[in-house]
């Protein structure tokens, strides 16, 4: 079984978190079986970016990293407090443990951020939020990252995309790459994406 640890932020974008239980749950129940997520976050109770209220199953402190084959983060709103979680020196240590462990690490929009922050994506490419009024793409820039303006962007184990609108095939590309394509394109074809 390939574990996942989708890690949240207060703040975060619920729809940007739910591509990632909804492609894994569809794959555990309905393609090979082979995933499981497990929502973690740093307090016991998150509030997301539009007020929905998540309980994750564990705080950081109560799980093994070791334990997981794989990081999702999603992104979220500056307004609703997401840096305040994202730029948490324990979150970041999640970020550079799946890392030094060449684990696969995917992200949506400004969940690029943190890894930019952690000091991951130092001379790497990687794409974050893209609209023409956002400082996003500029602050990864600065944080290191060769920064490139595509949907989504793979460079070696990280997955990093730009926009809210990219949230489900960053999900897909994640279980391409814990699973294979093969069984990727079934869970897509049953999720009616053809």
């Amino acid at each position: 079984m390939k574990k996942v640890l989708l890690l949240l932020s207060n703040g975060f974008e619920a729809v940007e978190a739910s591509v990632f239980t909804d492609v894994l749950g569809w794959n555990k129940l309905e393609g090979d079986g082979s995933t499981d997520l497990v929502t973690v976050g740093l307090h016991e109770q998150l509030a997301c970016t539009w007020n929905f209220i998540v309980k994750p199953e564990f705080t950081i402190d109560q799980v093994n990293l070791d334990d997981f084959d794989a990081l999702a983060i999603p992104g979220g709103f500056e307004e609703a407090g997401f840096y305040d979680d994202a730029y948490d020196q324990r979150f970041l240590e999640v970020i550079k443990d799946f890392h030094d462990k060449k684990k696969i690490i995917a992200t949506i929009c400004v969940g690029a951020l943190p890894l930019g922050k952690s000091g991951i994506l130092k001379g790497r490419k990687a794409t974050t939020y893209n609209h023409a009024t956002s400082i996003r793409q500029t602050q990864l820039k600065d944080f290191g990252a060769l920064v490139v303006n595509e949907p989504i962007v793979v460079t070696d184990n990280i997955i990093t995309s730009y926009n809210p609108s990219t949230a489900f095939g960053v999900a897909f590309t994640l279980l391409e790459m814990l699973t294979s394509k093969e069984n990727c394109n079934h869970v897509k074809e049953l999720m009616g994406f053809h």
